[in-house]
């Protein structure tokens, strides 16, 4: 072994020590169950594990699953499973190489799956989902490129900056669920993506100083220097005049997402129809919200309220049950209340 051979051996061992304990920190980080198994589990048993973590962690799934079809729900489990814990590996462990670590082997264990060689509950039960579902690889791939960007990049010059960032974090969710649904289509895809961005919009206008606490700004800088608001606005607490404009604008922005995206509810089956609803009425209502509060979303955070939560999912309960105008293949679009 010549001496320069060694020497890249005992870099590649360094670096494979300096990954195995970023990787130790990062899942000591993160609750035990997430840490890949020695043996894979069952179907069923992969699929119990995504079922109890979708219903433990979001509240609307319930709701929003309840219009589904019950063959689709462990397909929507798994889906869901999986966008939960990539989010969490980046999002949980309060440091940057760890989490890329932790991400790039998250990255791993999806060519694995595609590979068949699943081991974790998520990818195990997310095997079937792709079979099933003729789910390709790309969506999945994509939002791990949104994680990985977020321990990155912390700042978007302009608001196609931000949409480019939301075609990673939020557009692939509505093409995994159009996929599961059996509605994949270039036309519906692009309908989705819309309304995606928009959710994705009004999540960041409601949460300016959630995120400004983490370093991240999702307001484009530009829009903010147009309109003569600085990132000591925001740390500052109050919203000035020139701020409250600003989110005037950028919420104006955001609806006609949402208005560019409410075809889509009238192309697909009855059910999606229902959960597309009442996805974008509240999406709605969260700029709504913001609105009545003449958009001063930094000294408090603005959220949708018990009522007004319990009268979205009533409406769409009441849809399931008594067929209305607008819903469904072949309906017309509605407007939004």
């Amino acid at each position: 072994m010549t001496a320069a051979t060694a020497q890249t051996e005992k870099k590649t061992l360094q670096e494979q020590a300096g990954q195995a304990e970023l990787l130790a920190r990062g899942w000591a980080a993160l609750p035990a169950s997430y840490r890949i198994p020695e043996v894979a589990p069952t179907l069923d048993e992969a699929r119990g594990w995504c079922k109890r973590l979708a219903e433990s962690h979001y509240e609307n799934f319930h709701v929003a699953s309840w219009f589904l079809p019950a063959a689709l729900r462990p397909h929507f489990h798994s889906i869901y499973a999986y966008c939960r814990v990539s989010d969490d590996l980046g999002d949980e462990v309060g440091d940057t190489s760890v989490a890329l670590a932790l991400l790039d082997l998250w990255g791993r264990e999806l060519d694995a799956c595609y590979e068949g060689r699943a081991r974790h509950p998520v990818f195990v039960a997310l095997a079937e989902t792709i079979r099933a579902c003729s789910i390709p690889k790309e969506p999945f791939a994509d939002l791990l490129t949104a994680f990985r960007q977020d321990q990155t990049v912390t700042r978007y010059r302009t608001m196609q900056d931000v949409l480019g960032y939301c075609r990673y974090s939020a557009n692939p969710v509505g093409r995994l669920v159009l996929y599961a649904c059996g509605e994949a289509s270039e036309e519906k895809f692009l309908l989705s993506d819309a309304t995606c961005s928009a959710l994705q919009l009004a999540n960041f206008w409601q949460d300016v100083r959630v995120d400004y606490a983490k370093d991240r700004v999702y307001i484009p800088q530009d829009d903010m220097r147009r309109f003569g608001v600085s990132d000591e606005t925001i740390a500052g607490g109050i919203a000035t005049p020139e701020f409250r404009a600003l989110l005037h604008s950028e919420v104006d922005f955001a609806r006609g997402l949402f208005q560019q995206g409410l075809p889509l509810i009238g192309m697909v089956g009855r059910e999606l129809a229902l959960d597309l609803d009442l996805f974008s009425r509240g999406g709605l209502e969260i700029l709504n919200v913001i609105e009545r509060r003449d958009c001063d979303v930094l000294s408090a955070r603005p959220a949708i309220s018990k009522l007004t939560k319990l009268s979205l999912a009533l409406r769409a309960v009441t849809a399931k049950l008594l067929p209305l105008p607008g819903l469904g293949r072949g309906g017309r679009t509605g407007k939004m209340a």
